[in-house]
């Protein structure tokens, strides 16, 4: 009977907690740091939003990620340190997060919640490394990490731009941070109707360049000049956002038993002074690069007033945190190199040995190939070694001034041999290439982008792709080094159309094009450039280094297309472009900045 009775209870209050299962809503912004917030010291930025939400919530003092975009995602996504999922750059195929990890997306998916992401996703643009791949049901986001890049849809401008709703491309209206949140909120709206919980998970590609915003927003910050103007009215335009979305969740009825987060990828680009005392920026191996505020706010979990959590703490944290807030059982991944920190939450300071002995790292490749300490800090409770030399006490010197490894070259070397044990764990993965699909459901109708080439830096942004590469001063026969990996699932005939310009451009291969007309109030977009016409007069199909066909270009062709039998497996796409130039010239290291991939019925 006493076994029943204990049966009944844990069925009974399993029921309970299904029924009363939180929401998640996770808004993290995009180069906003530390010290741009009223809440953390930061006298010009107007952030009344943030600051309510940050006197209302659990506050993580000394939380760190890593120093750029894509890098902190993929940790967040898996729980998982940047260089085991394959994230430690922003493009090459850097910037994909490993196909096989699983997400805290997939988690919650299996956990019978409804998954939705709104934003930026910067961990792929292909299939199997697609939002909606790793475990999204809703998925509205921007492709190739940031407005006007190369992967982007072109001419976006955060205005009126294209956006990938469910796999198709979407017309919008408005600017963009704006659109983001309407279509959060839409979905939260659904959700709630249908008494489903959700995970949402809105990721603004603000306030990272290109600096635009309504003039509204600007205009507060105009003595400032037109880069910190900028930079500031998008900061105020996110907070306006997070009110209007918090009011929402109070106006549905939900905003007690919602953990509601907020915090950032990366240190500040803000090209004003303020920094809360930190050293570095975005991209640095010091605080200021990686250090950056988290907020947790829960009303029903008991997390409704500021409360700090003075330990140190890491964005491979987050998935294990609320697995454990949530009862979401973990399905079966790579072990997490995070720890729940509901420990902290309730006591503000760890008892348990996990805090005492902790070690973590941020470090900053962007790199093909990772490199031993570059750009490297390795963290346990206030100190900070960089790069392998200069040792830091955050807690007597914030600023990282005084240099102390030789008074204290015990924890120099301590934390050295925990790098040096990390390194060596990891290495033998860094060889691994995340691989974009050909053929099958997902593969037969894409476009590759130069974003992704490796062996050669790629042409970032869109004002790159207007320029053009740089004329070369001497006779150049040097063909195209770069490549684009695949593996190919389907043998077969594959069309393979090659472009100068993206399709929805209009464009042909040789014409230039006219630069974007500014938006009043605006600084200027990535595709407010000159695209310059080039003297193209071939193109090229070089797969796995061997150059299969050369075809002749015109000045009505638009793109070239070639037909190629494609084996199973990993090729090497490395197509290019031959221009003519003044002197009878040759030049071949033009990759194909574009290519179209039609899988050919057999």
């Amino acid at each position: 009977m006493k076994k029943l009775l204990s049966t009944l209870a844990l069925a009974a209050a399993s029921m309970l907690c299904s029924a009363e299962r939180p929401n998640v809503v996770f808004v993290i912004t995009d180069d906003q740091g530390y010290g741009d917030m009223g809440f953390t010291g930061n006298s010009v930025i107007q952030t009344p939003h943030m600051d309510k939400l940050a006197k209302e919530s659990i506050w993580l003092e000394d939380y760190h990620v890593a120093p750029s975009c894509s890098p902190t995602r993929g940790s967040l996504m898996a729980g998982r340190w940047t260089n085991a999922v394959g994230t430690w750059h922003t493009f090459y195929t850097r910037a994909m997060m490993h196909d096989d990890e699983v997400t805290i997306a997939d988690h919650f998916q299996a956990a019978d919640y409804s998954t939705g992401m709104f934003g930026k996703w910067h961990l792929g643009d292909h299939y199997p490394f697609r939002p909606q791949d790793r475990g999204f049901d809703e998925v509205f986001c921007l492709q190739g990490g940031a407005t006007g890049v190369t992967a982007d849809y072109w001419d976006n401008d955060l205005y009126d731009d294209y956006l990938m709703h469910n796999g198709k491309i979407t017309k919008t209206e408005g600017y963009i941070t704006d659109v983001i949140f309407d279509a959060a909120e839409a979905y939260i709206k659904q959700q709630v109707k249908a008494e489903k919980p959700f995970f949402a998970y809105i990721a603004t590609n603000a306030p990272h360049k290109p600096w635009v915003c309504p003039p509204e927003y600007s205009e507060p910050y105009a003595h400032l000049g037109k880069n910190e103007a900028a930079f500031n009215g998008m900061v105020t335009n996110i907070d306006d956002n997070m009110g209007a979305l918090r009011k929402t969740l109070d106006e549905l009825g939900v905003s007690g038993n919602t953990i509601f987060i907020f915090t950032t990828d990366n240190g500040t680009v803000n090209p004003g002074k303020f920094n809360a005392n930190m050293r570095g920026k975005k991209g640095s191996a010091y605080e200021g690069g990686h250090r950056t505020p988290f907020m947790l706010h829960w009303p029903a979990g008991g997390f409704s007033e500021h409360k700090k959590v003075t330990e140190l703490t890491h964005v491979v944290d987050v998935l294990p945190t609320l697995l454990e807030l949530c009862a979401v059982k973990a399905q079966p991944a790579k072990p997490f190199d995070g720890h729940s920190l509901v420990e902290l939450f309730k006591d503000g300071k760890g008892k348990s040995q996990v805090w005492q002995s902790r070690v973590v790292i941020s470090d900053s490749q962007r790199l093909q190939f990772p490199k031993k300490w570059k750009d490297s800090s390795v963290m346990k409770g206030k100190w900070r070694l960089i790069r392998g030399k200069e040792l830091y006490h955050v807690g007597d010197d914030p600023s990282q001034e005084k240099d102390v490894s030789k008074k204290y070259p015990e924890i120099t070397e301590e934390l050295r041999q925990w790098y040096e044990k990390w390194w060596a764990k990891l290495e033998p993965s860094y060889d691994r290439i995340s691989e974009i699909r050909l053929g099958g459901e997902h593969g037969s109708d894409i476009t590759l982008t130069c974003l992704q080439w490796m062996d050669t830096p790629p042409p970032w942004n869109q004002g790159f792709i207007r320029k053009g590469p740089k004329i070369p001063k001497k006779d150049n026969a040097k063909v195209f080094g770069g490549y684009l990996a695949v593996k190919v699932l389907e043998k077969g005939k594959y069309q393979l159309s090659v472009r100068r310009w993206p399709k929805e451009s209009g464009l042909k291969i040789c014409e230039g094009v006219a630069p974007l007309e500014p938006r009043p109030g605006c600084l200027p977009s990535y595709s407010y450039v000159k695209g310059r016409a080039l003297p193209i007069t071939a193109a090229t199909m070089r797969i796995n280094g061997t150059d299969l066909e050369t075809k002749p270009v015109s000045e009505q062709d638009a793109a070239i297309s070639f037909i190629v039998e494609l084996e199973k497996g990993s090729q090497k796409l490395s197509p290019y472009f031959t221009q003519e130039l003044k002197g009878g010239r040759v030049d071949r290291s033009l990759g194909c900045y574009y290519i179209d991939v039609k899988k050919l019925a057999d």
